[in-house]
C-alpha cells in the first residue's frame, strides 16, 4: 500500500499544490485547513509523514506537534515555516519536529526531503542496530565503533560514552535536524552543570575521530541559529 502523506496547511493554493505533487508521486494524501481538523487526522490515521504549517487557525502547528509527540507517534514531521523565523524553527525542533524547509521553497527538494525520510523510516525497522556511514561501522548491540583505512584494514575508534550516546543519537536521528539543547537533553539529561557549550566541544572530539576530513564535516553537519544534522550521504 502506499505511503501516506498529511498536509496540514490553511492557504488553500499552497494546500493544492503539495496535495497534487504527492498524489503525482503515488503517495496516499490526506489533508487539513485548520489546527483541530489536522490533529484529529494525525491521531487517528497515524499517517507515515507529516507536512505542518506553523501559523494554523485555531491550533497552531506547535501544539499539534507536541501533541502528536505526546500520544508516542513517530512519524516524521516536517515544519512548514515563513522565512526568518529561527525562534519558531528551533521551538519546533525542539517539541518534536524533524525537520523545516522556508517559505518559499522548491517544490522537488521537499519531494526530496520526505522521500528520504521515508526511505529512512522504512529501513530503519529492519536494522536498528547496526549501522554504516562513510567508512565507519557502528554497531550498537556490542558497543563498538570500526573504521577502515584506504587499504581496508579496519580499527577499532575508543570513543567516551558521552561521545558514544551522542553517536547513537545521531545515526538514529539521521537526517534530522537536532538542537543543541534536543542534543544536550538526550545525551547529557539533567545535568545542571553543562550548557550547550559542551555539546559544541563534543561534537569537535567526535568529529575528529568519524569525519574522513574533520575540517570540512560531511557527516556532522551544523546548521546555523539551529543547531546539527547527521548526514550519510544517502540520497
Amino acid at each position: 500500500m502506499a505511503e501516506e502523506i498529511l498536509i496540514i496547511e490553511d492557504d488553500p493554493v499552497l494546500l493544492r499544490g503539495l496535495k497534487d505533487n504527492f498524489e503525482h508521486r503515488g503517495y496516499r494524501v490526506s489533508t487539513a485547513a485548520d489546527g483541530p481538523s489536522g490533529l484529529e487526522l494525525a491521531l487517528a490515521r497515524e499517517p507515515d509523514l507529516i507536512l505542518l504549517d506553523i501559523m494554523l487557525p485555531k491550533l497552531n502547528g506547535f501544539e499539534i506537534c507536541r501533541q502528536i509527540r505526546e500520544a508516542e507517534l513517530e512519524m516524521p514531521i516536517i515544519m512548514l515555516t515563513a522565512k526568518g523565523q529561527e525562534q519558531d524553527i528551533v521551538r519546533g525542533l525542539n517539541l518534536g519536529a524533524d525537520d523545516y524547509v522556508t517559505k518559499p521553497f522548491s517544490i522537488q527538494e521537499l519531494l526530496a526531503r520526505c522521500a528520504a525520510f521515508l526511505r529512512r523510516r522504512r529501513t530503519s525497522e529492519a536494522s536498528q542496530e547496526v549501522h554504516e556511514f562513510s567508512d565507519c561501522h557502528l554497531d550498537l548491540r556490542s558497543h563498538r565503533l570500526v573504521r577502515r583505512d584506504a587499504e581496508g584494514r579496519e580499527r577499532e575508534v575508543i570513543l567516551s560514552p558521552k561521545e558514544f550516546r551522542l553517536l547513537e543519537l545521531f545515526v538514529r536521528r539521521s537526517g534530522h535536524a537536532l538542537t543543541r539543547d534536543e542534543i544536550l537533553s538526550s545525551v547529557w539529561g539533567r545535568d545542571i552543570l553543562v550548557t550547550t557549550r559542551s555539546v559544541d566541544r563534543c561534537i569537535n572530539t567526535l568529529r575528529n575521530k568519524i569525519e574522513p576530513d574533520s575540517k570540512r564535516p560531511s557527516l556532522i553537519r551544523t546548521i546555523r541559529d539551529v543547531g546539527y544534522r547527521f548526514e550519510t550521504g544517502e540520497r
